[in-house]
């Protein structure tokens, strides 16, 4: 899936790939597209979040927890158990050095 930003909105882009072309499908409009998934967790980020520092928003359930990333801190734990956030920390800090 390739993500597009153009202007001010995000795009997800699904496509298929060969060894020698990339076929590009319908774009689908996304505000909140997903960048990971980890057993029950879904990694996403707001298109419109621009006034903001970079970030990643962490879901399970009705939980909400949201990762500055330069520094690399907790923002919100979202109702998250203190354990459980740091398991998350651990996952945001493995991907955001990869």
């Amino acid at each position: 899936m390739f993500i597009v930003n153009i202007g001010q909105y995000a795009y997800l882009v699904p496509f298929i790939e060969n060894d020698s072309e990339i076929f590009l499908k319908t774009i689908i409009p996304s505000q909140k597209p997903t960048v990971l998934r980890i057993g029950p967790y879904r990694f996403f980020f707001f298109a419109g979040d621009r006034d903001e520092p970079a970030h990643i928003h962490i879901e399970r359930e009705d939980k909400v927890a949201k990762f500055w990333l330069d520094p690399f801190r907790l923002q919100s734990s979202g109702g998250f158990s203190r354990n459980e956030i740091i398991r998350i920390q651990r996952v945001v800090g493995e991907y955001q050095h990869s």
